[in-house]
This record gives structure tokens, C-alpha cells and sequence, in this order.
């Protein structure tokens, strides 16, 4: 009688033969070393020139030239702080709150202007919405630089020069220059996502179409809002060149101003212009530390809007 094959051993054999070899393992996992390697030089790229400005900040002159380069002073030197603020010339809180009273006023210009004109290209329906929509989005191939001019001239015949009117005042009318059409562009994809039977809920409920955005939209489309204003408080905290033609008085200068002021009066000083970097970029940071879950919700939402 024939004697049946070990079951056991033949297992064996097919698993041994479809088990891959360690030339196969290394290549399935060569795209994955890849990316992360990508991934840390890019890291590297991004975070050395915010190290190499807050360190700098706390060293001393000397330290900053030195060759080779010092990359941990053998002294911080957090004195800096209190001098960069309290230097003559440089009235560091007094311009930290003109970048906040400006960045401030058109963030909340930009959102509620543009959450409200996106509300009325998805959810209203009237003659000509289409057109206008293309249009708005055609204004992106428009260079800023190129509306700035006939822009400056009607402010200076409404007498408008010479204040924050003309740089937060567009805002609120959903003409910031370069951002409010992509604003407008992202907060409709959100709103078309948004089920229709809402409205329609509460238009039999009686509500009409201010309260339908005020109370049921906009609440629903918060993450939204939240990449909206955080974009546009960065984008602004950083703007320079409307304040520098706009702005004639320097005690309403914002901090991207007063860097520039303080830079031009003491070229010399290194470690105090770093450290009025470090200053003015702080406030950025932590807002998006504060706003991150909802930020980042609200990058993902947008992607897969439609």
C-alpha cells in the first residue's frame, strides 16, 4: 500500500517557496525609506532657518560671524528679549497691536464676506449666478499688482489715504487682493456639499434666507471658516507692501513695517533684529497651534468637497 505524503511537510515546502527572500523584502521597502527620507530632508529645509533665526536671537554679535558657524551659543543671552523691546525707536507692543488690530479686522472681513457671497453662488439661484461666478474665479489670473493702482487712486478721491481704511475696507466687500475669490471658490464647494434638505426644512419652518446662513450654514461649515481666517490673519500678519504705500504715520505701522524701520536705523544690531523676528513670528505660531484640529479638519473637508 502506497504511503501518503506528510501533509505537514509539503505545507512547509509552498510556504518556504511563496515566502519572499530578503532582495524582495529590501525593494518593498525601498519607496517607504524613500518618502521618509523625502520627507525628513524637506524638514531639515523647513526648520533649520527658523532654528538658526531663534538662536541667533539669544546670541551675541560676535557668535552670530563666527567661522565655523556656532550653532549653540555658549551663553543665551535672554536679555535680548527685554532690550529688543524696550529699544528706543522701536516700539515693539505698541506695533504688535496695529499687526493685531490690522490682521484682525480683515480676517473677520474676509470670512464674513466671503462665507457670505459662497453661500449665495451655491445655495441662491438667480439670473446670471454662473457668470458671475466664472468671473470671480477669472480674477485669480489677475495680478494684484495690476488692480493696485486704479484701487489707490479711488481711495485718494474718497480721502481715504493715510489710514487702515484702504487696507481692511475691501475686505469686508469680498475684494481683498489674490485671496477672496479662492475663499469664495472653497467655501461654495463646502456649501454644495451640504444637503438641501435643510433649506428646505427651514423655509417650511419659515426662515428665510438670512437666518438659513446665519444659524444653519454657517455653523456646519465652521472648519471652513477656520482655514479661512487663519490663512487670511497669516497672509496679512506678513503683508508689507500695502501698509508701506498706504500707512504715512509711523505709529500706525504694523510689525512687518517695523521690522523694516528697525532693520534700516540699526543694520549693525543682529541679535535684536533676530530676536524682533522671532517676536513677530511667534503670534503665528501660536495661532496654529491653537486652531490646528480645526485647521487641519478643515484642509481634509475641503478635499473632499465637490
Amino acid at each position: 500500500m502506497a504511503q501518503l505524503p506528510d501533509v505537514q511537510t509539503s505545507r512547509s515546502a509552498v510556504e518556504i517557496g511563496t515566502r519572499p527572500t530578503g532582495r524582495v523584502r529590501l525593494q518593498q521597502h525601498i519607496p517607504t525609506v524613500a518618502r521618509h527620507a523625502l520627507l525628513i530632508v524637506a524638514v531639515i529645509i523647513f526648520v533649520v532657518p527658523i532654528y538658526w533665526m531663534v538662536i541667533s536671537g539669544l546670541k551675541s554679535m560676535d557668535e552670530i560671524f563666527a567661522r565655523p558657524l556656532i550653532w549653540w551659543p555658549h551663553m543665551l543671552r535672554w536679555n535680548n528679549i527685554p532690550a529688543t523691546l524696550n529699544y528706543p525707536g522701536f516700539p515693539f507692543l505698541h506695533f504688535l497691536w496695529n499687526s493685531v488690530f490690522y490682521a484682525g479686522s480683515v480676517t473677520v472681513g474676509t470670512v464674513l464676506s466671503c462665507a457670505a457671497v459662497g453661500y449665495g453662488f451655491a445655495r441662491l439661484r438667480f439670473p446670471g449666478r454662473d457668470i458671475l461666478f466664472v468671473i470671480a474665479l477669472a480674477s485669480l489670473m489677475i495680478p494684484s499688482i495690476v488692480t493696485f493702482i486704479p484701487t489707490y487712486v479711488l481711495f485718494k478721491y474718497l480721502g481715504l489715504l493715510g489710514g487702515y481704511a484702504p487696507l481692511i475696507l475691501p475686505s469686508f466687500v469680498a475684494a481683498a487682493p489674490g485671496v477672496s475669490a479662492l475663499f469664495i471658490f472653497m467655501l461654495r464647494q463646502f456649501y454644495m456639499g451640504l444637503p438641501w434638505e435643510l433649506s428646505d426644512a427651514a423655509k417650511i419652518d419659515g426662515a428665510g434666507e438670512w437666518r438659513i446662513f446665519w444659524q444653519i450654514m454657517l455653523p456646519l461649515v465652521r472648519s471652513a471658516l477656520i482655514v479661512v481666517a487663519v490663512f487670511t490673519f497669516t497672509w496679512t500678519w506678513q503683508e508689507f507692501f500695502g501698509p508701506l504705500v498706504y500707512l504715512s504715520d509711523p505709529n500706525q505701522y504694523p510689525l512687518s513695517l517695523g521690522l523694516f524701520a528697525f532693520q534700516s536705523q540699526h543694520t549693525t544690531d543682529w541679535p535684536l533684529m533676530m530676536m524682533a523676528s522671532t517676536l513677530t513670528t511667534l503670534p503665528l505660531v501660536v495661532l496654529f497651534f491653537v486652531a490646528q484640529r480645526y485647521f487641519l479638519q478643515g484642509i481634509t473637508l475641503t478635499g473632499l468637497k465637490g
